[in-house]
């Protein structure tokens, strides 16, 4: 029985969501166990094919594979730390078995769906390119159809696993970390948040055995998965740079000097690789949306009936939603980033090396491989300073001084984040001197470290915009938009409304003006390194800017996954009826939602506005490498795109209502989802009237299994619509352009959505459309919530209160924008431009 054959008859999901009372349910449904020496063996025999694979390719490949390896074990040891933990009081363990049978059922069966789907696409992508054109260093190179049609289909099913155990590596994790920061609250704040934290760098990609329930008591047995557990700020850039070390180390022996091919560049290898950025780019898109929807809606419904109806504390164990409310944070937050974490890099990581090689062939250089491996080697030096980063926060605390409050968490974090930037700005320059320097430019090597600085300086600026603008925090109830917002609901839940939308408008601007600079400063700074004439080094400088960007990438999500962890933790102490010095501790420590400077919201929202920026750049790279393959496969010059085309304009509006139907169609699905948890919920507190004096226990699976087979059939529409909107736009435009004899139209339209889509206006203005409404939805969401926080901290009348109620409303209405819509848009940006990239050929005449 499936999760939607259980919402149908009212019956816990098919792993169990065995939620609250039934262990020994949990138990009988162990996963399947895999050896450990079985594990252990492929994974040494992987790594030594890798080695070998290298060896014969590069010694900069060597070292990266290395490196990576190496940060396996440092994953190990992270892996042993938390889960030695105990797990707290037998109350916290069972529910804490509740959460994990949940977000595992609805994780099955949520990626069983997007398998299927993805095996469908794969079909499809093998289909086109048998019918597409080789490009001609291909065709000499003797390359033929049926080859490229199965390495993009191979590349594409690569990316796509990849995406799906970044996704399950975030999820892993979390359901078992959650439990162990609400025991380690029980001794002190430090503790519990450097476990969290902890466990936010703690994640499993090759787990070499499978767990049933955890250990029962203390938690002195380690599971077996403990052996190869891997750590979430690690594995999506190990997984990442291990995949795509690898692919190109394979094709680079079979069509470099090999014997199938065998006259192909160098440069040549990464446009055989596009189809695993868009693998992983389509997994993290519906991971994103499904997760969004189940986490946002059980969210609203839990709110809406639990604290303005019935007027019961957030994670109240009487509110029959708050346990796939706590699902949510697991599937939503946390398998669905690890899966965004991986798609982010590694599409920025493939355009990176196409516009490298381009470049390189462009200025003649003897060899381009320090150019295409340069982001590789950037993500791998991005391991080793998050590592240093997450290991210079200490378990142990010094006292306050004078006897004061205790050092504010996120402060903690940000001291750990800043020596992971100061240690990656001096790995960057040695980086770029040994890959990029040239005797053709012997100064172009330090015009690109300045790119990089450009970019490392935008995502500090992006961290403290999605904080402040000004004088005033965006999202942090010390200063004024979020206290205005709580004024504002003291006059009623209309102004509320208004109030939010005018700070989340607002937040826009300073975030363009930094990305417009960014872009321009990198372009200038590579146009001018001398490489080269034209344009090919001004685009490899944004490139360059954008890796300096996401060189601390690591540690900022470290940052992400520690507010999941901890909300659940907090939900776990908050249901399991700890003590008040339990919970005083757990709000030092900054866990959960009842936190005096709401830490959870502001790291999350920081984060969200690190991959917004993120994003904006990559989008740019991705569509200068969307020009580049199309001159590469039209043999025709293809470096501008005339928006005065009435066909090309079309393109482009096509493309900007594409952001706003995708957009609308999320947020009904989260609005209708909750609607079913709304009534459900009610009919529970209705018919069992016990629920409230504890007499009697809430139905916690039915709420579940409504929310899992709702999110699984929401996220299909805006999912496809995703998928097949370039496409159909760039076939419907080539058709035209052949009957009215206009060249390339059809990539040209393509390019016209992918400018309206991601900018608009010319590309070099950079006014970013799409950007613009992910930045909106997710600071005005952020703003809401810190508001109704400011308010249930005593102000205007405290919980309970008329301003509390118009602030509950305020964040359900957040929600949906900043977990499910905003989050989607980021992968959204990326992923019509990968769909571009692999179907370019499509759309040629």
């Amino acid at each position: 029985m499936d999760i939607e054959e259980a919402a149908a008859e009212g019956l816990p999901l098919s792993t169990g969501a065995r939620l609250v009372g039934s262990k020994k349910a949990s138990a009988a449904k162990s996963p399947v166990r895999v050896s450990p020496a079985a594990a252990k063996a492929g994974a040494a025999a992987f790594g030594l094919f890798a080695l070998l694979a290298g060896l014969k390719v590069s010694l900069v490949i060597v070292a990266v594979l290395s490196v990576c390896i190496a940060m396996l074990l440092f994953s190990l040891f992270l892996a042993t730390w938390v889960l030695r933990k105990d797990e707290g009081t037998a109350d916290m363990q069972e529910i804490s078995l509740a959460i994990r049978d949940g977000a595992e059922g609805y994780f099955a069966t949520q990626y069983g769906t997007i398998a299927r789907l993805s095996g469908g696409l794969c079909a499809a992508i093998f289909l086109v390119y048998l019918f597409r054109r080789e490009t001609a260093e291909q065709q000499a190179a003797g390359v033929n159809r049926v080859t490229l049609a199965l390495l993009t289909a191979v590349s594409f099913i690569l990316g796509a696993a990849c995406s799906s155990a970044a996704g399950y590596a975030g999820m892993w994790v979390s359901v078992r970390a959650n439990v162990r920061v609400a025991g380690a609250a029980r001794r002190s704040a430090r503790e519990a948040l450097v476990v969290a934290l902890r466990a936010g760098g703690f994640s499993g990609l090759i787990v070499v055995g499978l767990v049933g329930p955890a250990p029962q008591h203390g938690g002195s047995r380690l599971s077996l998965a403990a052996a190869g557990c891997l750590s979430w700020d690690l594995q999506g850039p190990v997984a990442m740079v291990l995949g795509i070390t690898t692919l190109y180390s394979v094709l680079h022996i079979l069509y470099v000097g090999g014997e199938l091919g065998g006259g192909l560049a160098d440069t040549d290898i990464p446009l055989l690789m596009v189809g695993f950025g868009f693998g992983a780019s389509f997994v993290a898109l519906f991971a994103q949306l499904g997760g969004g929807i189940f986490t946002k809606a059980a969210d609203v419904g839990a709110d809406l009936v639990g604290k303005v109806e019935a007027g019961i504390p957030e994670d109240d164990p009487r509110n029959p939603a708050v346990i796939a409310d706590l699902v949510g944070d697991n599937v939503g937050d946390c398998a669905a980033r690890g899966a965004d974490l991986f798609e982010s890099i590694a599409a920025e990581v493939i355009a990176a090396m196409i516009l490298g090689g381009a470049m390189a062939k462009q200025a003649g250089l003897e060899s381009a491989q320090g150019f295409i491996m340069f982001p590789l080697v950037v993500h791998t030096l991005d391991l080793v300073v998050s590592a240093v980063g997450i290991m210079s926060i200490g378990a142990k605390a010094k006292p306050p001084k004078g006897g004061g409050e205790a050092e504010d968490p996120y402060a903690v974090m940000k001291r750990g984040y800043a020596i992971s930037a100061a240690l990656s700005a001096v790995a960057f320059c040695g980086a770029c001197r040994l890959l990029l320097h040239t005797p053709a430019a012997p100064s172009a090597w330090f015009h690109f470290f300045l790119c990089g600085l450009v970019g490392m300086g935008t995502a500090y600026a992006y961290v403290w915009i999605s904080q402040a603008s000004g004088k005033w925090y965006y999202t942090d109830y010390k200063f004024q938009p979020v206290r205005t917002i709580a004024e504002s609901s003291t006059t009623g839940h209309a102004t509320n409304i208004i109030a939010g939308l005018g700070v989340g408008l607002e937040a826009t601007a300073l975030p363009v003006l930094v990305m417009s600079f960014a872009l321009i400063a990198s372009y200038w700074l590579g146009n001018s390194s001398g490489l080269v004439d034209g344009g090919a080094d001004g685009l490899f400088g944004t490139a360059v800017a954008t890796m300096g960007m996401l060189s601390t990438a690591a540690f900022i999500l470290t940052m992400d996954m520690f507010g999941p962890i901890a909300d659940n933790a907090g939900g776990i102490v908050e249901m399991s009826q700890q003590p008040e010095s339990v919970r005083r501790v757990e709000v030092q420590a900054s866990l959960g939602r009842h936190l005096p400077a709401a830490t959870w919201d502001i790291t999350d929202l920081l984060d969200a506005g690190y991959a917004i920026g993120s994003a904006g750049l990559a989008s740019f790279l991705l569509f200068s490498a969307y020009l580049d393959e199309v001159a590469a496969f039209s043999g025709a010059p293809f470096t501008q795109v005339d928006i005065a085309v009435p066909e090309v304009f079309v393109g482009g509006l096509l493309g900007a209502m594409l952001v706003f139907l995708f957009s609308s169609w999320s947020f009904a699905a989260v609005g209708r989802t909750a609607q079913e948890v709304v009534n459900e919920v009610r009919r529970q507190f209705a018919e069992r009237p016990g629920i409230m004096n504890y007499t009697e226990k809430p139905d916690y699976a039915r709420c579940v299994s409504i929310v899992a087979a709702s999110a699984l059939r929401a996220m299909i529409k805006p999912g496809v619509l995703a998928v097949a909107a370039p496409c159909c736009v760039g076939i419907a435009f080539r058709l035209l352009g052949a009957a009215t004899g206009q060249s390339l139209l059809g990539a040209r339209a393509v390019a016209g959505m992918l400018m309206f889509t991601t900018v608009t206006g010319k590309l070099k203005g950079v006014v970013i459309a799409r950007i613009l409404m992910a930045l909106f939805l997710n600071t005005a969401g952020g703003a809401w919530d810190n508001a109704k926080k400011y308010i249930e901290s005593g102000a205007h009348g405290g919980k309970g209160s008329d301003a509390h109620k118009a602030a509950v409303t305020g964040d359900t209405v957040g929600d949906p924008a900043k977990d499910c819509s905003g989050p989607s848009l980021h992968v959204l940006i990326k992923m019509v431009a990968t769909i571009s990239l692999v179907m370019a050929p499509l759309f040629l005449d």
